[in-house]
C-alpha cells in the first residue's frame, strides 16, 4: 500500500493557499453517475485563509476556518464555500492583520495603540481562539463547526451562514473539547476534555450531551459530566485529539504529548507565545490507557502501560469475550507530530519536505488489547487469549499491566490516517474494515482501505491528486460492512478543473463518478455527510 507516486513538481503546495469564498453554488461536471441514494450534502471544513494583509499565519492549524459544501440533488451537484464568521476572522478582516492568537501564530497587540494600553493588553490573559476549522458535527437538531478550545459555532448547513458562538464553559467543566465526538443512533454526544478535577489537580472529564428535546429545548444546556479520568501529571494535561468508546466503555490513551500549564499561563504574559510553545514531550513517561464503565460512569483504577505513541485518531474500539480492542493510529516515540506540520515544512520543495519527514515519528496503525478481568496471582503471563490477535498484555510485580501492540498496517513515512469506518452499524463493534487518507511524507496523495482482520489493503490514487479524509456512506438496502461509496473531496491543481468531489465504491475503491468544478481548494480536515 505504500505510495509509488512521487510529487516533485510540488503541486500540493497549492493546497496551503488562500481561496476566495463563493457568493453562491456554482454547477458541478459530472462524469460516471451519482447514485441515486446520495441525497443531502457533504460538509468539510479546513483553512481557507493563511494571511492577513501581510501578516502570514505559520501553522497547519492557524488558518480561518472555511465550510465546504457539495449538495446532491436529483443526480446533479453543485459545489458551495463560505468562511466561518468567527470572532477570529471578523477582526481579522476588519483590522487587517492576525488578532487573535492561533494554535502557532502570536497576534501581537494593536500598533497604534499607546504603550500603556499595549502593556495591560497583555496582562488581561489570552483571548482564546473560537476558529473552528476542524470538524463539523450535530448537537441535537443543530451542526456546529468545531476545534478544540471551549468555543464551537453553529452555522446553517444550507446557506453556511453562521449562527451563534457558544462558549461549553458556561455549560461544564472542561476548558475545551476534542473534535472527534462519538454520536449514538439516538443522537446522544458523547465527548472528552481537559479539566480542573478535585483539589485544583487535573484531570480529563467525559461529557454527555442528551439528544435533540422534546422541548425543543437547548441539548447544550443539558449537558452532564459523566466520569472523569485522573492525569498522570499534576499539572501538565495530555493533548487529547480523540477517544475510545465501545458498548459499555470508554477508553483514554493519555500520551506523553503534554501541555506545560504554567508555561501556558506564563506565556501569553511575558512573551509573543503561542499553543504551540506550551507543549512538551518526555519519553520517560510512556503511554497510559484508561479504562471506564459507560453506564453508570466509573473509573476502572488498573494500571494500563504501553510504549511512548503519538495519537490523533481512533479508528474503532470493541468488547470481545472479556477484552476491549482498541485500534488506532499511532506515531512511534513521543515526539509530537505537529512539530513537523508548519506550513512552511509543508510547502517546501519535495527533497525538503521529504528530508524532514525522515525525521518525524513513523506512523503505524495498531491494535491493543485490555483485559477486564484482571486476578493479581497471573503476572508474568499474558492476560490476552483472544485467538486472532498478537497482541498482549502482561502483568508486572508492581501490579501495571503493560500493553504491545499488534500492528495492523505500517510503511515507512506512509500514514494510513483520517480513518473513517462503516460508523452507522460498526460503532463499538467487532468489524473488519477501515477506510483512511494515506499521507506520503505528511502529503495526501491516496484513499487507503483496510481489512483490520487479515491485512490487506486496497489504493485509489492519481498523479498531482491531493483527496482528503474519506467519508463511508451505506448503501441503503446494503447488508455487508463495505456496502456504500466513499465520498472525497480531491485537489488537482494541474487538471482543467482543478477541484472534485469523488465518489468511489467501498468495495474495491473503483470510482464511480466525479464531480468538478473550475476552483481549486485547499486542504480539508474533517466533515461529514448529511443525508
Amino acid at each position: 500500500m505504500v505510495s509509488r507516486i512521487e510529487h516533485p513538481a510540488g503541486s500540493y503546495k497549492k493546497i496551503f493557499e488562500t481561496c476566495e469564498e463563493l457568493s453562491e453554488p456554482i454547477p458541478a461536471v459530472i462524469t460516471g453517475r451519482i447514485p441515486s441514494f446520495l441525497r443531502g450534502s457533504l460538509l468539510r471544513l479546513g483553512p481557507g485563509l493563511f494571511e492577513v494583509g501581510d501578516e502570514p499565519f505559520y501553522h497547519l492549524f492557524d488558518g480561518q476556518a472555511l465550510m465546504h459544501k457539495f449538495d446532491f440533488k436529483n443526480g446533479q451537484v453543485t459545489y458551495f464555500r463560505k468562511f466561518i464568521k468567527t470572532d477570529a476572522y471578523v477582526r481579522a478582516i476588519t483590522e487587517k492583520r492576525v488578532v487573535i492568537t492561533e494554535f502557532g501564530t502570536f497576534a501581537y497587540p494593536d500598533p497604534c495603540k499607546n504603550i500603556f494600553s499595549r502593556f495591560f493588553s497583555y496582562f488581561k490573559g489570552v483571548e482564546v481562539t473560537d476558529n473552528c476549522l476542524v470538524n463539523v458535527y450535530p448537537i441535537g437538531e443543530d451542526y456546529y463547526a468545531v476545534t478544540e478550545t471551549n468555543f464551537i459555532t453553529k452555522v446553517d448547513t444550507d446557506t453556511l451562514e453562521t449562527t451563534k458562538k457558544v462558549d461549553l464553559c458556561n455549560y461544564v467543566n472542561v476548558n475545551g473539547l476534542t473534535a472527534h465526538p462519538h454520536i449514538e443512533r439516538d443522537g446522544t454526544v458523547y465527548n472528552i476534555g481537559n479539566c480542573m478535577g478535585k483539589g485544583a489537580t487535573l484531570a480529563y472529564n467525559i461529557v454527555r450531551m442528551p439528544p435533540a428535546q422534546k422541548d425543543k429545548s437547548d441539548p447544550i444546556a443539558k449537558s452532564k459530566v459523566v466520569v472523569q479520568f485522573p492525569s498522570a501529571e499534576r499539572f501538565k494535561p495530555s493533548y487529547v485529539h480523540s477517544f475510545g468508546m465501545s458498548e459499555n466503555y470508554f477508553v483514554f490513551v493519555e500520551t506523553p504529548v503534554k501541555i506545560n500549564l504554567l508555561k501556558f499561563l506564563s506565556a501569553w504574559s511575558i512573551r509573543g507565545s503561542n499553543y504551540m510553545d506550551c507543549f512538551e514531550s518526555n519519553e520517560t513517561l510512556g503511554t497510559w490507557f484508561h479504562l471506564a464503565a459507560k453506564d453508570p460512569g466509573e473509573y476502572i483504577d488498573h494500571k494500563f502501560r504501553a510504549a511512548a505513541i503519538g495519537l490523533f485518531h481512533h479508528i474503532n474500539t470493541y468488547e470481545d469475550d472479556g477484552f476491549v480492542v482498541v485500534d488506532v493510529c499511532a506515531w512511534k516515540g513521543f515526539e509530537f507530530v505537529y512539530n513537523y506540520l508548519w506550513l512552511a515544512n509543508l510547502r517546501a520543495n519535495w527533497d525538503e519536505v521529504k528530508k524532514a519527514a525522515m525525521m518525524a515519528p513513523q506512523p503505524e496503525v495498531r491494535r491493543y488489547v485490555i483485559p477486564l478481568d484482571i486476578h493479581k496471582e497471573e503476572q508474568g503471563k499474558n492476560l490476552v487469549s483472544l485467538p486472532y490477535t498478537t497482541a498482549t498484555a502482561v502483568m508486572h510485580s508492581d501490579g501495571t499491566i503493560w500493553l504491545e501492540p499488534e500492528v495492523l498496517f505500517s510503511g515507512p513515512r506512509q500514514a494510513f490516517e483520517f480513518p473513517q469506518i462503516n460508523y452507522e452499524k460498526y460503532a463499538g463493534k467487532n468489524y473488519t474494515y477501515a477506510y483512511g487518507l494515506g499521507l506520503n511524507h505528511f502529503i495526501p496523495d491516496r484513499i487507503v482501505k483496510l481489512n483490520v482482520r487479515t491485512k490487506e489493503t486496497w489504493v485509489w490514487q492519481e498523479p498531482d491528486s491531493y483527496p482528503s479524509e474519506p467519508l463511508f456512506v451505506q448503501t441503503p438496502d446494503g447488508i455487508d460492512e463495505d456496502d456504500g461509496v466513499l465520498l472525497t473531496i480531491v485537489v488537482a491543481p494541474g487538471a482543467q478543473r482543478p477541484g472534485y468531489m469523488l465518489i468511489l465504491n467501498a468495495r474495491d475503491l473503483s470510482e464511480i463518478a466525479r464531480a468538478e468544478v473550475d476552483c481549486t481548494m485547499p486542504v480539508t480536515f474533517h466533515g461529514m455527510y448529511k443525508p
